[in-house]
């Protein structure tokens, strides 16, 4: 059983940053494929980024490429999501999962990803 939790939203400006991280419970953190999604109200739940166990596939969706990095700390079990030129539209609640297979065909889909956290907000004003 792993547990997820989210730290580091807020408020900040549009133009502004934003460090994200989530913690796992559990001694297999190092072995999880790892993802970070949002959610706003009456949108899908959206993928953002993932990464692999040892950091060797790393995936952005369009809308943050460029202006998101994502990371992880394995003996730490922390991963990280860094948020710079924040927009209005990157504002919603964001979500750390974690998949049940190392390697999942399709890392952009939620159903890859048995385990979530329980979120943390990001509000990006203009």
């Amino acid at each position: 059983q792993v547990q997820l939790v989210e730290s580091g939203g807020g408020l900040v400006q549009s133009g502004g940053s934003l460090r994200l991280s989530c913690t796992a419970s559990g001694p297999t953190f190092s072995t999880l494929h790892m993802a970070w999604f949002r959610q706003i109200p009456g949108k899908e739940r959206e993928f953002v980024a993932s990464i692999a166990w040892n950091r060797g596939a790393i995936y952005y969706t369009d809308s943050v490429r460029g202006r998101f990095t994502i990371s992880r700390d394995n003996a730490k079990d922390v991963m990280y999501l860094q948020m710079n030129s924040l927009k209005p539209e990157d504002t919603a609640v964001y979500l750390c999962a974690a998949a049940t297979s190392r390697g999942p065909p399709y890392p952009f889909r939620p159903v890859e990803y048995g385990y979530w956290g329980q979120g943390t907000q990001v509000t990006v004003s203009s």
